[in-house]
């Protein structure tokens, strides 16, 4: 047995113990294998045209016309937004443009500034 174990990954917990190749938690009742890759987060990551990992609060630049639904507007290329949230779905940022107003936009058509 080692003298250092990690603790649990659901409750902290620093009373693991292990069972032949295995971590288990005896608060929870959690069994994990401490040598297995680690699950993917279930955190959204957003990336921009060229790849860049957007975070809510960032600001990005337009690198395409887009043509506003239901209105005869277009927003211009170079228009600089400041994205509120970042939401899961095919329009994945939501913004406010000066002079159109509420919209999302997809992360495709955005470069961080």
């Amino acid at each position: 047995m080692s003298d250092a174990l990690p603790p649990c990954p659901q409750c902290e917990s620093a009373y693991a113990y292990e069972d032949r190749n295995q971590l288990i938690c005896p608060e929870c009742g959690h069994a994990w294998n401490p040598n297995a890759a680690s699950p993917p987060s279930d955190e959204l990551v957003v990336t921009d045209a060229h790849g860049n990992t957007l975070q809510a609060g960032d600001t990005v630049s337009l690198i395409k016309d887009l043509k506003v639904k239901g209105s005869s507007s277009v927003v211009k290329v170079g228009t600089k937004v400041k994205i509120n949230r970042l939401v899961e779905g095919d329009h994945n940022i939501d913004c406010k443009i000066t002079g159109i107003g509420p919209m999302m936009l997809k992360s495709e058509f955005v470069k961080k500034s």
